[in-house]
């Protein structure tokens, strides 16, 4: 499979075997991920442009850099960039792409990367746009179910709670999920549900999917319970983040008759909806799911750039 210099921008661009390639990847390079590491981007620099504030996302990139023995530049905030004397995006990209080998960017504007992508001649890879993809959080999701559940990934029952309208780790994760024909549960308000053209493209596909405003539907059957934040940012009127925060809180007592292997997963971070009280269940993977984010983009990184692991 070819991915020497391709962009990564969206879960919609890949087909199922290149996914599982990349977690195969990702699988093999997971020793190097947790301690040590390798030359293979030795002598390359990535850029990192975060417009968005980012922890995760941004420090393990990072970390998949250096563990790849390569070298980052960027930043990490909007006021850090030119973008504040009034510099186009597309002015940064050509910019940038004379400096490194390879883009990582975030931005708050849908549809960013893709432009970013049109741009330069680097690879570019999404690392959140606006509410539209983050296709390296999907990978690590995708990751973390293989390696944490008993069952393919295929015959998960998977239920999905929180925020479906703003969530652009939701939709990127529900275009993947359609390529492995797993059961969808949407648990969300009405005003934050999976978006029409998301449910009719998971149609289209075959994809079993049931939604619902709660959670006690969709507990007791639920091999893997995918929550998320209401993202109080992606709403245009404060007022109406007030009417869903706090629509939806797992405790270890809402736990009790889920079954035994059920894990938990968060893309964080987290506010209110995981009581810590469920950290120390025997369901709880969002810490791990996190790290599983290191392996996942080294295995991206080294692709893109041509490199064999």
């Amino acid at each position: 499979m070819i991915f020497e210099r391709r962009h990564i921008i969206s879960t919609k661009d890949f087909s199922r075997e290149e996914i599982d390639f990349i977690l195969d990847r990702a699988g093999r390079l997971e020793p190097y991920a947790r301690r040590g590491g390798l030359d293979l981007l030795k002598g390359h620099i990535v850029a990192s442009l975060f417009f968005e504030p980012s922890t995760r996302t941004k420090l393990s990139f990072d970390t998949a850099v250096k563990r790849l023995g390569g070298t980052t530049i960027g930043f990490d905030s909007l006021e850090s960039s030119s973008v504040v004397k009034g510099e186009t995006l597309s002015d940064t990209i050509k910019i940038i792409e004379s400096y490194a080998d390879a883009i990582i960017i975030r931005h708050p504007r849908e549809g960013a990367a893709r432009m970013a992508s049109e741009i330069s001649g680097v690879p570019v890879i999404n690392a959140g746009d606006g509410a539209g993809h983050h296709p390296t959080q999907t990978l690590l999701d995708l990751y973390t179910m293989r390696k944490e559940c008993k069952k393919p990934i295929g015959d998960l029952n998977i239920a999905i709670v929180g925020d479906l309208r703003y969530g652009r780790t939701v939709h990127s994760l529900a275009y993947a999920l359609s390529l492995y024909k797993a059961s969808l549960s949407f648990v969300s308000p009405d005003q934050l549900r999976m978006p029409e053209s998301i449910i009719n493209y998971l149609k289209k596909h075959g994809v079993e999917l049931l939604e619902t405003p709660s959670i006690d539907d969709v507990l007791k059957d639920a091999d893997v319970l995918y929550m998320t934040r209401i993202q109080k940012e992606r709403f245009p009127d404060p007022s109406e983040y007030l009417k869903v925060a706090g629509s939806y809180r797992i405790t270890a007592e809402t736990l009790e008759n889920v079954k035994n292997d059920m894990i938990i997963m968060h893309p964080l971070p987290r506010v209110n909806e995981i009581d810590p009280s469920v950290d120390s269940t025997i369901h709880a993977r969002y810490f791990q799911q996190a790290f599983y984010g290191v392996p996942i983009r080294m295995a991206v990184l080294s692709l893109v750039m041509g490199k064999e692991a």
